[in-house]
């Protein structure tokens, strides 16, 4: 069965020329020009996979209104920016909406595709393993007992409350707490979550993390940041 992927796009030409590229992929395409259509269209035929553009029909924010509505609606469901918008502000506000990936439209089109498996071969992978596993619960080593993975629903509770984390982030997080106090630097983090990409991205998604800690515990510090070497779980 053809993985369908929803393409949020204004510009018709633009978006004939992706769809027609992801169909010879071997993909389906859901086609959107608007917010308006893609909200209604993502709730009534939910996709596997999102291509989400920003600014719609001379709406600046419209993508970033999406991506929160989908993180809202299906926070597991992959979604990733492709866009014209390079500023570094813009990828930074669109990884904090829990976006996996950012593309820029200065790629090439195989690029793109290869972002786009990439993404499915991580979420396959994950599924598979994950299925695997007898007893899907656990608290990590040294967590004091204050945070638990769901393995197989990929959700993680902290004090028994449930964060709103991407599955990119859920993987960052469990890597970070497999080894409380060992520093864990860029590359592995990506490694944990199968993910090639430039260390700002990673920077940006554990600030998602601590933020979605921070909703439910506003006095959490327990990611410490070491300048140029990577992260580290700090326990109580």
């Amino acid at each position: 069965m053809k993985r369908r992927i929803a393409l949020v796009e204004d510009d018709p030409v633009i978006l004939e020329n992706y769809a027609d590229f992801l169909c010879g992929l071997g993909f389906e395409v859901e086609r959107y020009g608007s917010k308006v259509t893609a909200l209604r269209g993502l709730l009534e035929h939910p996709p596997e996979l999102v291509l989400l553009d920003i600014s719609l029909n001379g709406e600046r924010d419209a993508g970033f209104v999406i991506c929160a509505q989908i993180r809202r609606d299906t926070p597991l469901l992959p979604v990733i920016f492709l866009t014209s918008h390079d500023a570094e502000v813009d990828k930074i506000s669109g990884l904090r909406l829990d976006a996996d990936d950012y593309i820029t439209k200065d790629v090439s089109l195989d690029f793109i595709g290869v972002r786009i498996e990439a993404l499915f071969r991580r979420r396959d992978a994950y599924v598979a393993v994950q299925a695997a596993i007898t007893d899907p619960k656990a608290t990590l080593n040294g967590a004091a007992a204050e945070i638990e993975f769901d393995s197989q629903r990929s959700i993680a509770t902290w004090r028994s409350q449930p964060l709103n984390l991407t599955l990119t982030q859920f993987w960052i997080l469990q890597e970070l707490c497999r080894a409380p106090a060992r520093l864990k630097s860029t590359s592995e983090l990506m490694r944990s979550a199968k993910l090639t990409v430039a260390p700002n991205t990673i920077a940006a998604h554990i600030g998602a993390i601590r933020g979605a800690f921070m909703r439910l515990d506003a006095g959490f510090d327990q990611i410490r940041t070491e300048r140029g070497r990577g992260y580290r779980w700090i326990g109580r």
